[in-house]
């Protein structure tokens, strides 16, 4: 990519993600709310420059292959890696080390995976568990009537330490419509907070994409994971082959 279109591409990023953090700010009446930057297809310069220039301070990224093609090449000292994409069990092993917070852990088989691997480096890893508020086929995640039996055995996991609750809603046109999706997941939460969570500082409530982060911390959440509203349209697949 030519250079004039990187910088090109850092300052609209910056710049929106400015108007972001004081939009969040605003909206939070006083809570901090976290702003991690999905990163998916996001050219490793651009992520760098963010890090370095405009306080960005968590990335996320949801593909094993990628995370492992930029990770060498990130200024990781000043920024917190999650995973934040569905994780096949015979992927942990190449991420335990490299992340520090596992987003999307969606059943227990997985979470045993990650305590297993954990266990083999003596570390811990911080982890959200994924409920899928939708029931939606289409996404990872547990129900709501998985949600009990699925926390007693994670919280028995000695090399996991769970920190709250991820989600995705529905992808919806109108977007108030999120609000019932995203009060339910807050009410299950503040639950899981006070049955499993105890005394934890900063419990998280990972939960608004780009087209819902406004009512999503408008009804509680604690960080929102934001892509295409910082970065732009990303290139579908097909372009960005092309492009190589």
């Amino acid at each position: 990519m030519e250079k004039s279109s990187i910088e090109e591409r850092c300052a609209k990023a910056c710049s929106a993600l400015k108007a972001i953090k004081a939009e969040t700010e605003a909206l939070a009446s006083g809570r901090e709310v976290v702003i991690l930057a999905a990163t998916k297809a996001v050219d490793v310069e651009i992520i760098n420059y963010l890090i370095d220039n405009c306080g960005l301070g968590y990335i996320g990224e949801n593909r094993v292959q990628e995370l492992l093609a930029k990770y060498d090449r990130l200024h990781r000292e000043k920024v917190k890696l999650h995973f934040i994409g569905n994780l096949q069990t015979n992927k942990v092993k190449y991420i335990i080390d490299k992340v520090d917070m596992i987003e999307s852990v969606s059943s227990l088989r997985l979470a045993r995976e990650i305590e297993r691997q954990a266990e083999r480096r003596e570390i811990k890893m911080p982890v959200l568990a994924e409920i899928n508020i939708g029931a939606e086929d289409s996404k990872h995640g547990l129900l709501p009537h998985e949600w009990e039996e699925f926390w007693e055995e994670l919280v028995k996991l000695p090399h996991l330490i769970p920190r709250g609750v991820m989600t995705m809603a529905p992808l919806l046109a109108c977007p108030d419509d999120y609000n019932d999706y995203f009060e339910r997941t807050y009410d299950i939460f503040k639950e899981t907070v006070s049955r499993w969570l105890g005394d934890i500082e900063k419990p998280v409530l990972s939960m608004g994409m780009s087209s819902s982060y406004r009512q999503a911390v408008i009804c509680g959440s604690t960080e929102v994971r934001l892509g295409s509203v910082i970065f732009g349209k990303r290139p579908s697949r097909r372009n960005a082959k092309a492009a190589e």
